[in-house]
């Protein structure tokens, strides 16, 4: 939500227009970057992880771990609220979309095989992420 409680709202070509080519088709066209090749996979250095479309906080590095998928993964939100969960039967399956819950920009998909302590996956792209190392 933005600062007074409202949706970040703004049309496809204002998104277009902010947006990289491929940030775009993965935010907004709920796109995947492939497998092994996202940037801020192997990162490990403590930080935040931000939506790349609307600057939303939504992972800490202290719940980032190695899963083995290829893409980014967090065993949880920086805040419960930060994320929305929407079921996705897309590409015949049927998986759990997570989404910014600021701006509806597609982040990745959650699983219910993650580490302890929540037992999720959230499996995110790295285009639809930007990090702030701390200070």
């Amino acid at each position: 939500m933005t600062e007074d409680g409202k949706k970040v709202e703004k049309t496809e070509a204002e998104w277009r227009a902010e947006l990289t080519p491929e940030q775009y088709r993965i935010l907004r066209q709920h796109g995947t970057e492939r497998a092994f090749a996202g940037e801020l996979l192997g990162r490990k250095e403590p930080g935040t992880y931000r939506c790349a479309a609307c600057g939303q906080v939504l992972f800490r590095s202290d719940t980032k771990y190695d899963s083995g998928s290829g893409w980014p993964s967090f065993y949880a939100p920086a805040a419960a609220e930060a994320v929305e969960a929407k079921e996705d039967r897309s590409l015949g399956m049927q998986r759990t979309e997570v989404l910014c819950s600021r701006c509806d920009s597609h982040l990745g998909h959650v699983f219910p095989d993650g580490p302890r302590p929540t037992g999720l996956r959230y499996c995110v792209n790295s285009a639809s992420l930007e990090f702030d190392p701390e200070s």
